[in-house]
């Protein structure tokens, strides 16, 4: 068990649960509340520098904060209704980085077609963001529901918040200062595409800690495996990584996620599924399969990489460089 998790556990382990409660804690991106006719949906996500957000431009971090806080209703099947949000403001900020950063929140809940109902305010040397959304579902998902034989799909691409961390980490080195200059990483808000997906989704999770650890939860929770292969790099983290001298395959197992949707179907429900994303325009891509053993696996080109006993956490880590030297230790032959 992971530290996080412990932790949680323990906390858990003391505190009162509502009957009206209808997940189990770990098994859902969001808290699925019983309400009457339909379900209310609960997230709250804490963000700092640490994430590794790189800060220059308000306001998308601003719009980054809410798509990410957002994602875990979406992932859960839910309509965002509700946002609040308690912010330590850096010291460095002035009015107008403020008034930026809350445009980026703003765009979002407009985009969304969530309230902001309030929240708090503080001060710090660096920055700190909790995010809160309450929305609401008819059916809602939880990560629980993948079988054997149904097909892994996910929106959008690969690696851009790995990609994003790169940028912030690599800032010093010449080549990635001219990208940086050039590059934004605005995150999906992936409303359209929740729509289709919580009509024929068995799970979803969002891919908030990264693709690998979202597949590797599925797996835990609904005791199966996985093969994947054909993933959607990003582009420009691919060019990233040849620049780095890095793996591409770090993108994939980087714990700074892109917050897409990561989710399964049944087979036969696939063309229909399919038929009803062209209707609305929407593009998913399908990157593997569950298998009905504990193998996880991914298909890199020729090259085939076994996950089963993965264990590496970010969090274990004090230096991030640390992390990434022993990602790609693990990837050694």
């Amino acid at each position: 068990m992971n530290k996080e998790k412990e932790i949680i556990n323990n906390f858990l382990s003391q505190l009162p649960r509502s009957c009206q409660h209808i997940n189990d804690f770990f098994e859902s991106d969001a808290e699925i509340i019983d309400y009457g006719s339909k379900q209310m949906l609960f997230t709250t996500d804490e963000f700092s520098g640490e994430d590794m957000f790189r800060d220059d431009d308000p306001h998308v971090l601003g719009w980054n904060m809410a798509v990410c806080t957002i994602s875990d209703i979406l992932a859960s099947g839910g309509i965002p209704k509700f946002y609040a949000h308690s912010v330590q403001v850096s010291k460095n900020w002035d009015h107008s980085y403020i008034e930026k950063f809350s445009k980026g929140i703003a765009d979002v809940l407009n985009l969304s077609g969530a309230a902001f109902i309030g929240g708090d305010l503080g001060m710090s040397k660096i920055w700190h963001y909790t995010g809160i959304c309450l929305g609401e579902a008819d059916n809602s998902i939880t990560r629980k529901g993948a079988e054997p034989g149904d097909l892994i799909y996910i929106t959008g691409k690969t690696g851009a918040g790995n990609l994003e961390a790169a940028l912030m980490l690599y800032s010093d080195k010449k080549i990635i200062s001219k990208i940086i200059k050039r590059y934004k990483t605005y995150f999906k808000l992936r409303l359209n595409e929740s729509v289709v997906i919580r009509e024929y989704a068995t799970c979803c999770i969002d891919t908030s800690d990264g693709v690998l650890n979202a597949l590797n939860t599925i797996a835990e929770i609904n005791n199966v495996g996985y093969e994947v292969k054909n993933l959607p790099y990003l582009n420009e983290g691919v060019i990233a990584c040849k620049l780095l001298s890095k793996p591409k395959t770090l993108l994939f197992m980087g714990e700074c996620g892109e917050y897409e949707l990561l989710f399964t179907i049944r087979k036969e429900d696939e063309e229909e599924f399919l038929n009803h994303a062209s209707t609305r325009k929407i593009q998913v891509n399908r990157i593997g399969e569950i298998t009905g053993d504990s193998r996880k696996v991914l298909f890199e080109g020729k090259e085939k990489i076994c996950f089963d006993d993965f264990d590496i956490s970010a969090r274990d880590f004090e230096d991030v460089r640390d992390y990434l030297n022993e990602l790609t230790k693990y990837l050694s032959p």
